[in-house]
């Protein structure tokens, strides 16, 4: 029997049929308003801390709709959008300090779907609403951060080496060393800097100065290593945030794409992923007059920085420990109930501020606290970026007694200072500063308006090609109709199952490949109305058909898949979306058209049945 599909062969395709209709189920529901309260210290969420949250809810008289509380997190669940700003707003004061409260949307997905993993596709920021930041990397700032930590490494190796130098200090041409004319001496800093810093491009000038200058393949691998460095950061920011979903994105050498699809508190989000934060201790300057260095003479060694209050302080310039050396931070109440952030180090800040303390027991120790500002002014007219660079020493303690791994810092203002620098800091230092260069905003409102007409299309597109099938093709036809409706869910479920992002540029694929799904069954259609022309009987002609049409069938989708997959190489964003959905219904609508309709077509005509005429020419000829 030509046309018989072994028994296995008809299994595989009813249950890739059963699979796919039950893991697109899930985009039928929908999202529901939420509100997401993650720990803002160390330590998760409590059971009690859940129960308060729920019984302050149900005290507003808001209309909880479902409340879950799993892994020290909450996810509230509300019937409309005003008792979640409402909630939101009451959870903000009830729990300031201990939890970060956020606005999502949830999907609404049943319990009974979620058990065996089906999960709606995720929606992209035009599609969900939400917030889209273009970030810029200051590389400039990266690559003074290394010339200064070069600094502060080469004077420290000059000291353990007994090398006796005028300065070290970073100019224009490259790290200036300044030494004593000594012979024996300079050998001695040649030795050390071909050991320790033997990546560096070491020359010596016609005055007897050294230059130490940074190559310009470890320049590059600086910015490459900043960039990397602050995706993982944001990244690690916006999980404190509680988004869910969110896309982080690297854009050519120096920008950071960052889009949080469905979070409405914006101004939340752009505090904490915007803002640069972190900490460096210092030695307070004990052996310098104050107010000479306020008269002009400032020491080499020496900076004036300002405290919380305004007034100035003279600290060393040389840093013990900075942000980038913190593993954890919590922020709590130390023995005075101040507020404070309590400190981890990794091993290599641990080592120094252990070595630091044990020799300066008896001196004081200054928290400097670093933050970059960036906000957007209008001058002339025409909006401009400012960047503006906070320091303030926030606490000036003695030390009293040698402590490396773990120590807390005081001196802030109130808690939810300490909250939110503990958060700053438990999420990583920024490499380098940000500065946001583009800032859009997309309601809910708008994402289900394109949401509406993306499905429109989709619907108008998938009518007009069911209604053309059907009256060219008839029967024949109608089995190309049932393909193409079993690609359109098989599509859906495998971009749920991969829990890709559906944007508008997607949807346009969807539709793109419903078009390109009935060009398979336009080319098996008519050629098998061209054997059954040259005299073959129906079962032979949809045999050869099916046969023939094959191979130009595979051709034809193995030149678009190659272009697919070109444009998910060399695209990004948007075009990502687009190659990616194009990508998969060229499979689906492959596996559809030709084995789907076989399947259908065997049933119907298949077999031992007698067949005299095929239901597969217009339904106005008589032929």
């Amino acid at each position: 029997m030509q046309n018989h599909f072994p028994l296995w062969k008809n299994v595989l395709v009813l249950l890739a049929l059963a699979l796919g209709t039950l893991y697109s189920l899930p985009n039928l529901f929908g999202n529901d308003p939420a509100v997401q309260l993650a720990s803002s210290t160390a330590l998760p969420l409590t059971q009690a801390q859940a129960d308060d949250v729920k019984a302050a809810i149900a005290n507003a008289g808001l209309g909880l709709k479902e409340f879950d509380f799993k892994d020290g997190k909450i996810l509230a669940r509300f019937n409309t959008l005003d008792d979640q700003l409402q909630a939101a707003d009451l959870l903000r004061e009830k729990m300031s300090g201990k939890a970060t409260v956020a606005l999502n949307l949830a999907p609404a997905t049943p319990s009974w779907l979620r058990a065996i993993g089906a999960e709606p596709m995720y929606l992209g920021l035009d599609l969900r609403g939400g917030v889209h930041f273009l970030m810029e990397v200051d590389m400039d700032a990266a690559v003074k951060q290394a010339d200064e930590r070069y600094v502060n490494d080469i004077r420290a190796a000059f000291r353990d080496a007994k090398v006796r130098y005028e300065s070290v200090s970073k100019e224009a041409a490259g790290i200036r060393i300044d030494l004593n004319d000594d012979d024996a001496n300079k050998a001695l800093a040649f030795e050390v800097l071909n050991k320790d810093f033997r990546n560096l491009d070491i020359a010596e000038q016609s005055d007897g100065d050294i230059i130490a200058t940074v190559p310009e393949r470890d320049l590059k691998e600086i910015k490459k290593n900043a960039l990397a460095q602050n995706i993982t950061t944001l990244r690690n920011r916006i999980n404190e945030l509680g988004v869910a979903e969110p896309i982080i994105q690297q854009q050519g050498d120096s920008r950071i794409v960052v889009q949080l699809p469905g979070v409405q508190d914006t101004a939340r989000a752009k505090e904490l992923i915007g803002t640069t934060a972190t900490l460096e201790y210092r030695l307070v300057d004990t052996e310098h007059d104050l107010q000479s260095a306020l008269s002009g003479h400032v020491p080499a060694g020496s900076r004036i920085y300002n405290d919380k209050n305004g007034q100035p302080v003279l600290l060393k310039r040389s840093v013990i420990v900075t942000g980038d050396q913190i593993t954890d931070a919590s922020s709590g109440l130390d023995q005075n109930s101040q507020p404070a952030v309590f400190i981890t180090l990794d091993s290599v800040g641990a080592k120094k501020m252990g070595k630091f303390t044990q020799e300066n027991i008896g001196k004081p120790m200054a928290v400097v606290f670093i933050e970059y500002k960036s906000e957007t002014k209008v001058v002339n007219g025409q909006k401009v970026q400012h960047k503006e660079k906070v320091e303030k020493v926030i606490s000036v303690a003695t030390i009293r007694d040698t402590f490396s791994k773990r120590f807390q810092t005081t001196g802030l203002e109130n808690t939810q200072e300490a909250r939110t620098l503990a958060l700053l800091l438990r999420a990583g230092a920024l490499a380098a500063p940000v500065e946001i260069v583009e800032e859009r905003t997309i309601g809910p409102s708008l994402g289900q308006e394109n949401i509406n007409q993306g499905i429109l299309s989709i619907t108008v597109g998938f009518f007009l090609v069911v209604f053309f099938m059907t009256v060219y093709y008839s029967g024949f036809g109608l089995i190309a109709n049932f393909a193409l409706f079993f690609n359109l869910v098989a599509l859906t479920a495998i971009l749920s199952m991969l829990q890709a992002t559906l944007t508008l540029p997607g949807m346009a694929g969807i539709v793109l490949t419903l078009g390109m799904a009935v060009d398979a069954n336009v080319l098996i259609n008519e050629r098998i109305r061209e054997e059954l022309r040259n005299g073959h009987s129906p079962q032979a002609s949809i045999y050869i058909g099916y046969e023939k049409a094959f191979g130009t069938i595979l051709d034809s989708n193995t030149t678009t898949l190659l272009v697919a997959l070109l444009l998910f190489g060399f695209g990004t964003g948007p075009v990502k979306g687009f190659a990616v959905v194009l990508s998969l219904g060229i499979l689906t609508s492959m596996f559809t058209a030709i084995t789907g309709t076989r399947m259908l077509v065997n049933w119907l005509y298949g077999g031992d049945k007698p067949v005299i005429k095929l239901s597969i020419h217009p339904i106005w000829s008589r032929g």
